[in-house]
């Protein structure tokens, strides 16, 4: 098949319309992917041709430059979550397409009780995307559920499934992620594949523990909301309300299709990844700065992803305490309350668009945060959205 649109495919006017920071400028050529057929034929096509290509879910983790993208975007629209088993012995094995919405697999998976993604509630974009990020939020993180990834590999032009243990996942990190900057297996010599990773998404297959209690609590926070002890279960219905009750506190939910917009609700969630240094160099830091274990992606046991065997040589520490100590709190903008780019007035992890940005506004402000905070603390913040025709 050609990657030029069909006729059955709607004309999106620019990549702020495919992104929840609605920033973005126009699109080329784009295809939407109702089937893995035609997923797989608009990405062959495109690198046949030497065409850019930008595979879109969510658009929940994506700045876009305001020239837009000169190339074609693929968004994949493909949903439906398909029981392969499911008993008391293995547990359920559930196999879904990268499009299907990823919160919406896990209000299913709380009503049905499948264990390990209840805390993982209300993360925006799709399934897909969640392999590649090794998605994670109050002490879970999706390695601990996922069973193999099928992929298509631009590399060798066909299909290809990973097993859990070859996906080396590590702190929002995995082999897919890595395979869009650089050479991730020793066997690419075409490498960087950039911004769309060699490996795409088709397919992912996770495996749950049956039950009606949640994998153990691996944070603090919640196990406060929820009045549990960390290491302790709480009903995973529970678990799920709470999560998104601290989630809707920050900020950090999709923005409600009715009523008037909440601008805290226009990012791309946390814009940096909590640092993970050397234990050696907390001592810089002052004694206040949050430290937290870190963790293996994978668990020791079957108990859930929280209890991973902790790493001694490495600690993480929070973003949002060092970029609030570095002087920028909740709500700033670099022209005050009427910058059209600010922290949130919620959580200053994430960067806002309150209602007129561009994508260099944004990308102003995170320079501005970043630059701040490695000039004060000497630690250098990375950005968790990947950043199409902008950079820091």
């Amino acid at each position: 098949m050609s990657l030029y649109p069909s006729e059955t495919d709607p004309v999106v006017p620019s990549l702020a319309a495919l992104t929840t920071l609605r920033v973005g400028g126009p699109v080329e050529t784009y295809v939407e992917a109702r089937d893995e057929a035609r997923l797989i034929a608009a990405v062959r096509d495109a690198d046949d041709q030497g065409v850019p290509l930008l595979v879109v879910g969510g658009g929940s983790n994506l700045l876009v430059s305001d020239a837009g993208f000169d190339g074609v975007v693929v968004r994949d629209v493909r949903s439906g979550i398909e029981v392969e088993s499911e008993d008391t012995c293995g547990g359920a094995v559930v196999t879904v397409p990268a499009g299907q919405c990823w919160d919406d697999l896990v209000a299913r998976a709380v009503v049905e009780g499948w264990v390990g993604v209840e805390a993982l509630s209300g993360i925006p974009g799709t399934v897909g995307a969640a392999p590649v990020q090794n998605i994670g939020a109050y002490g879970q993180e999706v390695a601990g559920v996922i069973a193999t990834v099928r992929t298509w590999d631009r590399g060798q032009n066909r299909v290809r499934t990973f097993a859990v243990g070859e996906l080396d996942f590590g702190y929002r990190t995995s082999l897919l992620k890595r395979s869009m900057h650089v050479d991730a297996r020793g066997d690419d010599p075409a490498a960087p594949w950039y911004p769309t990773p060699r490996y795409v998404v088709l397919q992912v297959q996770l495996q749950f523990r049956l039950g009606t209690l949640s994998a153990p609590i691996g944070y603090a926070e919640l196990g406060r909301r929820l009045g549990v002890a960390v290491g302790e279960r709480a009903p995973s219905k529970d678990v799920r309300e709470a999560v998104l009750e601290l989630r809707a506190g920050k900020g950090m939910l999709l923005d409600r299709p009715e009523g008037a917009p909440d601008h805290d609700r226009w990012s791309a969630g946390s814009f940096f990844t909590n640092p993970v240094v050397p234990a050696s160099r907390m001592a810089d830091l002052p004694a206040e700065a949050p430290r937290y274990q870190v963790r293996s992606a994978l668990p020791t046991s079957s108990t859930g992803p929280s209890l991973g065997a902790v790493d001694p040589s490495l600690v993480k520490t929070s973003a949002a305490w060092l970029i609030e100590n570095a002087g920028f709190g909740k709500g700033f903008g670099l022209a005050g309350e009427h910058s059209p780019a600010r922290l949130s007035t919620k959580h200053t992890l994430a960067i806002t668009n309150r209602g007129g940005a561009r994508a260099d506004d944004l990308v102003a402000l995170a320079r501005t945060v970043r630059d701040g905070v490695r000039d004060r603390f000497g630690v250098e913040l990375v950005p968790e959205p990947v950043l199409v025709g902008v950079s820091l």
